[in-house]
């Protein structure tokens, strides 16, 4: 098994660098270390950890190609995180070898994995995650359109869950992201920014969103003929305790972050200083209740729809039970609320898919060989009246070894490769095998682990 180093490392300035290519797929496993009576907080195959990652997978028509980036390694017993960037080719239905982009080897935490972005002459953009002021955001450029034969360091800057989408026609970049603020004796406040660029070369400053405690956010965007609606909709950690997050805020802007609504349209006056604030959608906190967010989806009339788990507990295990994987939707001028099944961990992360009244699930709600853990049994879930009722269509995976986490929704996806994700055991180090699905969950395939090149 080839062990390829990465194209750039921490020490490296801006600049290009032919890609060094891996013979496989092969995810990083880890574990955050918070240790419980039912295991870990979190832990297993994240090679698609975030939910505040987004994109992660891009499909270009122009070519026929997806392509992605996942938290890899480039060897079964390491533990080190490669940013990867992979290809799979709908023409030939085969997929290229990854590269492998960027390495720290003090980094083994998918906290650093990267989202993705395509802009409109066909240039890969990577962003990668930083962790506060500890290490920088990083932004790489693939040097030809469509290709991952050598890209560029593009620049370092401070951001952390980067989330990254584009204006009308492929224009303008629109950024949300996390700074680690000074928060509480329970930690740093995760405060919520945006900025804009047209280039991805010059960026605006960086525009405050919320910052009363601390937040996580899951965003999206969607065009209307000439314009681009961007959102987000994010919890609250009070007095900057994560394992506290509660609530449910929403907001939007039309006109490239100039002025910021809620979903009727009340101005929002920013930044958010105060968890009662017109934003408030769902209040969680009263009901002793924490939110988890999975997903951010619109409808064909541009509503929004959010896709979240809701949890008694922020520790694993059943006291947390019955987690409810739970949407609300932007519809007649309120919020409707539904709740779509259960599962036995609160990151149990999966997609949403909207085509139509036909709205699709695809996510870990099964239990899996590692029960209270991260990750278990895919599933697929269909709605065939725009998320009111919804019936379990069919399982993805089952009789598995390991969990599978944090299915990703490709943007623009093609319906051969609708989501893609990783697996691992939850409660001991392994191997990491990546995969993705179709629209209709009849075809899983794994992704080759090996022989590539």
């Amino acid at each position: 098994m080839r062990n390829t180093p990465a194209v750039f490392g921490p020490d490296d300035v801006p600049g290009i660098a032919r890609s060094n290519y891996a013979d496989g797929y092969r995810g990083i496993w880890y574990a955050l270390g918070f240790k419980f009576e039912y295991g870990d907080k979190y832990s297993g195959g994240l090679g698609t950890y975030t939910a505040s990652h987004q994109p992660m997978a891009v499909y270009a028509s122009a070519v026929e190609k997806t392509f992605f980036t996942y938290g890899g390694t480039t060897a079964s017993d390491k533990r080190e995180l490669v940013i990867m960037v992979g290809m799979y080719d709908h023409k030939t239905g085969r997929s290229a070898p990854p590269v492998a982009l960027f390495c720290d080897p003090a980094v083994d935490d998918p906290h650093d994995n990267a989202s993705i972005h395509l802009d409109k002459a066909g240039f890969i953009w990577i962003f990668k995650s930083g962790r506060g002021a500890k290490r920088p955001g990083i932004i790489f450029r693939s040097v030809q359109p469509y290709a991952l034969e050598a890209f560029e360091l593009v620049a370092k800057e401070e951001f952390t869950y980067p989330q990254i989408w584009i204006g009308p026609a492929g224009g303008d970049m629109f950024l949300l992201f996390t700074k680690y603020r000074k928060g509480t004796a329970n930690g740093p406040a995760r405060c919520l920014y945006w900025k804009t660029s047209p280039d991805g070369r010059t960026w605006s400053e960086d525009h405050a969103l919320a910052a009363f405690g601390g937040h996580y956010q899951t965003s999206g965007s969607c065009t209307i003929g000439a314009t681009t609606k961007y959102a987000t909709f994010f919890n609250w950690h009070p007095e900057s305790h994560v394992d506290r997050r509660t609530n449910v805020y929403y907001a939007e802007t039309i006109d490239g972050g100039q002025t910021w609504t809620t979903a009727a349209g009340t101005l929002l006056s920013l930044p958010l200083l105060d968890p009662e604030n017109p934003a408030l959608v769902l209040d969680l906190k009263a009901r002793d209740r924490f939110m988890y967010s999975c997903d951010l989806a619109f409808d064909q009339r541009a509503n929004p729809v959010l896709l979240f788990i809701v949890s008694r507990a922020g520790e694993p295990g059943p006291s947390g039970d019955p987690r409810e994987w739970t949407l609300l939707h932007w519809m007649d001028e309120k919020w409707q609320k539904r709740v779509v099944t259960h599962s036995d961990h609160n990151y149990d992360m999966g997609s949403l898919f909207i085509d139509g009244d036909e709205w699709r699930i695809i996510g870990p709600t099964e239990t899996g060989p590692q029960a209270h853990a991260t990750g278990g049994e895919m599933a697929l879930w269909i709605s065939r009246d725009a998320g009111c009722t919804w019936e379990k269509e069919r399982n993805l995976t089952s009789d598995s070894s390991r969990n599978h986490s944090y299915a990703r929704r490709s943007l623009h996806g093609h319906p051969d490769f609708a989501a893609f994700w990783a697996d691992g055991d939850a409660n001991q180090f392994t191997e990491s095998h990546l995969y993705f699905t179709d629209i209709n969950g009849e075809r899983v395939q794994d992704l080759p682990r090996e022989g590539l090149l």
